[in-house]
């Protein structure tokens, strides 16, 4: 039997990514040029003609400016899931701040909707051993699973003893889930395979014999996840940016959409909420 993975989009503007604050300030973000919606219906389009539904980690902010980006998501067939809603890392947020947030962006996207909204996926990965506190909020504000944990090393984000594979975090909460990115294990050490900026540094093959292996070898589903902006190779470009911000960001952007073509042509695919619930 074919194992299907959970496809996932993280719905944020190129301006709004956590390497970008130190250049480009939240005051900015409504007279730069948006291209997120147009992105996400590109998508929405892609997924439509291979047939494959998606889990959309949409931000508050991106869906109050664009209701109708939400409406046709769920329209066809996709699961809403949230973001927080302006893309504020939880290691810079108390509880209380984070809470507010959250709830914010839940009610959102419930009200734009009309549906109930599950999933959560903080900012950059922000989820990490430092503050478990936020998973006890993201339960307690009516969430039933958390996609927040990556089990890698990375200068960024990462929690390399976390478990690779869904869980229930809290003590007496077994209905809540945290479910991690996708990783591979090498000897010691996870190897990132879940998408975003290592899935456009690898050369395809890499990715999909580490996917592959996850599914065969140890019979798990995994998640993918990508940004609208990933596959725009015709966004503004920033100045100033140091060169790893450079190269991380912009790296193959032009083969980005023939990648996730071969990957839905190659792999099994669904919701985060029909795949792991």
């Amino acid at each position: 039997m074919t194992i299907k993975n959970a496809m996932t989009v993280d719905v944020e503007d190129y301006f709004q990514v956590s390497a970008f604050e130190p250049y480009i300030a939240k005051a900015q973000w409504d007279v730069l040029p948006h291209r997120v919606a147009r992105n996400t219906h590109h998508i929405l389009d892609l997924f439509a003609e291979y047939g494959v539904n998606a889990t959309f980690f949409t931000l508050g902010w991106v869906a109050e400016r664009y209701p109708e980006l939400v409406k046709r998501i769920i329209a066809e067939g996709h699961e809403l899931a949230c973001h927080g809603y302006e893309h504020i890392r939880v290691t810079e947020q108390t509880p209380g701040q984070f809470r507010a947030d959250v709830a914010k962006s839940k009610q959102l996207l419930e009200d734009l909707s009309g549906m109930a909204v599950k999933g959560y996926r903080a900012a950059s990965y922000s989820i990490n051993a430092s503050n478990l506190w936020a998973l006890e909020v993201l339960q307690e504000e009516g969430f039933g699973y958390s996609s927040s944990i990556y089990p890698v090393k990375h200068d960024i984000y990462g929690m390399p003893d976390a478990p690779r594979f869904l869980y229930a975090p809290l003590a007496g909460h077994l209905d809540f889930k945290e479910i991690p990115i996708t990783t591979l294990r090498l000897g010691q050490k996870n190897l990132p395979c879940g998408g975003g900026g290592f899935f456009r540094f690898y050369p395809y093959p890499v990715s999909k014999w580490a996917f592959k292996r996850v599914n065969t070898l140890e019979q798990q589903a995994g998640i993918f996840y990508f940004h609208p902006w990933e596959i725009d190779p015709g966004q503004p470009r920033q100045p100033g940016l140091n060169l790893k911000t450079r190269t991380r960001h912009y790296l193959n952007l032009g083969r980005m959409e023939n990648r996730i073509r071969k990957l839905l042509e190659d792999f099994e695919w669904d919701t985060m909420e029909k795949v792991f619930l």
